[in-house]
């Protein structure tokens, strides 16, 4: 092994330039490729993806040393690395991961419809040579990636509250990385989707919007809990609005808006999706995407994965902080509702809540806001807690990670982007007040 790393050649294995690859057939007989991805798995493997029954699979399966020639795209420097197959792996995360980074490249060489991984073929890295030549300079190191980390590091760090540690979240991506458009989803673990908790950048902020498990670049960084990084436009990853099929397979004669348009770009040209992860558990995803093509390297996906993993940590220690330093505050008198009765719908079959003929919410923060109203209507409480909400059966929150303080976000997120005449208000550590300004009319449906 030469002085290289593969961390170091790493340029030449973003999919800008092919390598070549020779085999050598059982009988003795060379063979040479060109190969469309290279994939960097850890310091001593790499991974090719196996697109077609070829020759050069053919070789590989009957005799595994293989010889790859890569070209850095910018100093033109060759590199040999000198390879011995091991396995093929056909699911899981380095699969999905190579699936999505080969769909960008098929989609920039107008090859869409003809590129399609059957397999990840993982490769031990015998040794790394970089070729005699003249290459050019080395461009200058791309500087201030760990400064940008410490200042979103310490800018998460400082945060009490969920609303806060989102929107600085955001804005630490913002300042310190130039990333404009990015949005923050949380996974509700009954229905095993995603639903978008935070964004900047669009034209609305998408506020409840979801995305099925295993759907589009987000979906699937969840399902597989690995990055996936897109660096040129493509068709297959185009998110889909999966959420109206859904319900209407659920209540046929429902006619009614249930979906919350996704706020994402109409042509985003590049992609990246990061897991958020909590002591081994799936929190959400941080997405972040661009118009413009090769804007996220693999140290932007470095400096995210760093991210997302404060991000989860700060939201499990959030919510144990909140069950542990409750505060009772003593009640307040609620104003007096003045105006016409607001009607209030609710649809037991999927908790789906309309305020008049406005589509508000549905799953689990419905029948949290379905509740809330309930007992204001019954027994004119306005306080309530989070603990009471966690004990209460009827809302169907999971026992482990119930993810109530998101979902109380996004209930009064989406009440404040409708400007409705009910509000929450956050009243102390781990309760809040329901405001009303007009007389309510409930209307319980099936």
């Amino acid at each position: 092994m030469s002085t290289r790393t593969l961390g170091s050649i790493r340029p030449c294995l973003e999919g800008a330039i092919p390598a070549i690859i020779a085999t050598v057939a059982a009988e003795g007989v060379p063979n040479v490729a060109y190969i469309s991805q290279v994939y960097y798995v850890d310091e001593r493997h790499v991974a090719l993806s196996f697109q077609f029954f070829n020759k050069t699979r053919k070789n590989i399966l009957s005799n595994p040393y293989a010889s790859l020639l890569l070209l850095h795209p910018v100093t033109a420097e060759f590199f040999r690395l000198h390879l011995r197959y091991l396995r093929t792996e056909t699911q899981g995360p380095l699969f999905e991961g190579m699936k999505a980074q080969l769909a960008g490249i098929a989609s920039h060489s107008g090859m869409s419809n003809v590129f399609r991984l059957l397999g990840s073929d993982v490769y031990e890295v015998q040794n790394l040579e970089a070729v005699q030549g003249d290459p050019l300079p080395e461009p200058p190191t791309r500087c201030g990636m760990l400064g940008a980390l410490r200042h979103c590091s310490e800018r998460l760090s400082r945060c009490t509250a969920l609303d806060e540690l989102l929107n600085a979240t955001l804005a630490a991506l913002s300042d310190f990385m130039g990333i404009r458009h990015a949005m923050i989803l949380m996974l509700d673990p009954v229905s095993q989707r995603l639903y978008t908790v935070a964004s900047a950048g669009y034209a609305t902020s998408g506020v409840g919007a979801e995305i099925d498990m295993g759907d589009g670049v987000i979906g699937v960084a969840a399902r597989e809990r690995t990055p996936v990084r897109i660096t040129h436009m493509t068709s297959a990853y185009l998110y889909s609005r999966a959420v109206r099929s859904s319900l209407c397979a659920d209540l046929p004669g429902l006619a009614l808006e249930t979906d919350i348009p996704y706020p994402g770009l109409s042509e985003p040209h590049s992609q990246l999706a990061v897991p958020v992860l909590s002591v081994g558990r799936l929190l959400g995803v941080l997405f972040v995407e661009s118009p413009l093509d090769l804007q996220f390297s693999f140290e932007d996906e470095d400096v995210l994965v760093a991210v997302a993993g404060h991000l989860g940590a700060a939201i499990q220690l959030m919510q144990s902080a909140t069950e542990a330093g409750q505060v009772e505050l003593p009640p307040t008198p609620a104003p007096t509702p003045i105006g016409t009765p607001l009607q209030v719908r609710h649809f037991r079959a999927n908790d789906s809540i309309f305020i008049n003929e406005t589509y508000l919410i549905k799953g689990v923060a419905g029948a949290i806001f379905w509740k809330l109203v309930s007992d204001y209507v019954q027994q004119g409480r306005t306080e309530f807690s989070n603990r009471e909400l966690r004990l209460d059966p009827t809302l169907g929150l999971p026992d482990v990670t119930d993810n109530l303080d998101a979902r109380l976000l996004l209930l009064q997120r989406r009440l404040v982007e409708h400007s409705a005449p009910i509000q929450t208000q956050k009243t102390g550590r781990g309760r809040f007040r329901l405001l009303v300004q007009r007389p309510l009319e409930l209307v319980d449906l099936a």
